[in-house]
């Protein structure tokens, strides 16, 4: 699977585009700057918006590359950004923020489940995770993300992952995807922001 996203990363640039994610957008120009946790960041669009924004980013993703990608274009850009190599399933709740983005990471239910154990536990008090995905209708779309049904997600499972978040809206819909040459078309997506009290 790494070896995947470094060709994917090393074949096209800009993979998911080097717009920010609306949704996500909307989020960081509605909130007051802290920390964030962006999570399988891979070429760091929203992780830079983010900086750019004065929110001090953590990030890690798999990818060398992508990691590399995103590091030059923050020293680019004179953006702070503390960007490391890790693998999801290794990733333990070891400090916390003020948010976390979760913005298309799908994974199989098993590791979804304690990974997103390990997100909430990463969220401070009052705190929030932000999240974007592919809803289980996406399955009827050829607008990118994973053709495994368990991998796309509904609002059930969400509220089971995150039994003890607060949730300000959970919304799925239909749009149209300009993300990239992956993310292309009409799409089926799950929005949620949620916090922890």
């Amino acid at each position: 699977m790494k070896e995947f996203w470094d060709n994917r990363y090393t074949e096209n640039s800009n993979v998911y585009g080097e717009q920010r994610n609306a949704f996500f957008k909307s989020f960081i120009d509605q909130h007051e700057p802290g920390t964030i946790l962006m999570p399988a960041e891979g070429e760091g669009r929203n992780g830079l918006y983010a900086a750019a924004k004065g929110w001090k980013v953590d990030a890690f993703d798999f990818s060398a590359v992508a990691r590399d990608r995103t590091v030059a274009a923050a020293r680019e850009r004179h953006l702070p950004i503390q960007y490391e190599l890790m693998d999801i399933d290794s990733f333990t709740a070891g400090k916390q923020y003020d948010a976390v983005g979760l913005i298309y990471v799908h994974l199989p239910p098993l590791l979804r489940q304690s990974f997103h154990q390990e997100i909430y536990q990463s969220i401070k008090p009052g705190g929030f995770l932000v999240l974007e995905a592919y809803a289980k209708e996406q399955i009827h779309f050829n607008s990118g993300g994973p053709k495994d049904p368990a991998m796309l997600y509904d609002a059930p499972s969400l509220c089971h992952d995150f039994p003890f978040l607060h949730l300000i809206s959970c919304e799925q819909k239909e749009l149209e995807l300009d993300e990239g040459p992956f993310h292309q078309g009409k799409a089926a997506v799950l929005r949620m922001i949620g916090q922890r009290l």
